[in-house]
């Protein structure tokens, strides 16, 4: 029987050998060098992440959902980003979803065992009724954890997009997902412990893909977070201040038209830049998809056809 080689997040570094008889300066300065792989490596993957992004924003766009899959520090990592959108994009909670094995109590402890089933990535999945509109973004350092391709097995009889994010190439993720997102960071300073460089690697990741996603679908204005849910009162300081800087109007005229908007940032800053009201911002953003940047170019649009329109 030939001896299965491990990836190599799985191998041990020879740059970390005798990391334990190091004082704590000489630790951190071997850890930080690592950790100085990471963005090199999730830069190569840029191509493979753009095209995720471009299948997410599309299926999104059609009513489609996102599915984070993971196990361990993977799955808590996707628990973390998914749980962080809704606040910071305006997007109901049911839009992108974190599925770890084990459920919610692999979240604070390990559940020993779950990342081994393979059917139960599935079941899971099948539980939440994944559709074809559906996206599978599964997340395994080691490109080979029953649990998530299991889930992404499921999402492909489905017809369901299927993603892939490891930090080792040829491994059967790669052979699975119809998008393979490849972060090769290498063996960890501490050998296997993939919570290190691949977590980073993957934090890193999800944070692209979702951001990304939600620039696309339209849920920022320029670079400020125009659809930030505004639930407390660090959050309203912020929107209040964004809408000024963004409309090049007053903290007062800006309060206004939050106020006027239902507290509503996109449709206050389209009061303050096109001079509607309230509801008249509310049906151009529905016409735009929700785009502020969209329903401003229809404005622009509209008024250079009639200024070309011959006058009699």
């Amino acid at each position: 029987m030939t001896k299965k080689t491990p990836g190599a997040t799985e191998q041990q570094n020879p740059h970390t050998h005798g990391l334990d008889a190091k004082s704590t300066s000489e630790i951190l300065r071997a850890i930080h060098r690592e950790d100085a792989i990471v963005a090199k490596a999730v830069a190569g993957a840029i191509p493979a992440i753009a095209r995720a992004v471009d299948a997410i924003a599309q299926s999104l766009q059609r009513g489609g959902r996102l599915f984070y899959v993971g196990a361990g520090t993977s799955g808590r990592l996707a628990t973390l980003d998914a749980a962080e959108l809704p606040p910071t994009f305006g997007t109901p909670a049911r839009l992108v979803q974190a599925v770890i094995a084990g459920g919610r109590r692999a979240l604070t402890r390990a559940v020993e065992g779950a990342e081994d089933n393979r059917a139960q990535g599935g079941r899971d999945l099948a539980a939440r009724r994944l559709i074809r509109n559906d996206v599978v973004v599964g997340i395994t350092a080691s490109g080979s954890t029953p649990y998530v391709l299991g889930a992404l097995e499921f999402a492909r009889r489905c017809g369901a997009v299927t993603v892939g994010i490891t930090s080792n190439p040829r491994t059967p993720i790669v052979r699975l997902a119809r998008i393979s997102i490849i972060t090769p960071t290498g063996p960890e300073a501490i050998t296997g412990s993939t919570r290190m460089k691949a977590g980073t690697a993957q934090k890193m990741v999800l944070n692209m893909l979702s951001t990304a996603s939600m620039i696309r679908m339209g849920r920022i204005y320029d670079n400020w977070m125009i659809d930030v849910a505004l639930t407390n009162q660090k959050l309203r300081a912020r929107g209040l201040r964004m809408l000024a800087e963004a409309s090049g109007t007053t903290v007062d005229e800006a309060t206004r038209a939050l106020r006027q908007s239902g507290y509503n940032l996109q449709v206050a800053l389209l009061m303050l830049k096109t001079g509607v009201n309230a509801r008249e911002a509310q049906r151009r953003l529905r016409a735009a998809n929700g785009s502020v940047r969209a329903a401003l170019a229809r404005q622009t649009q509209t008024a250079n056809r009639s200024a070309q329109r011959p006058h009699g």
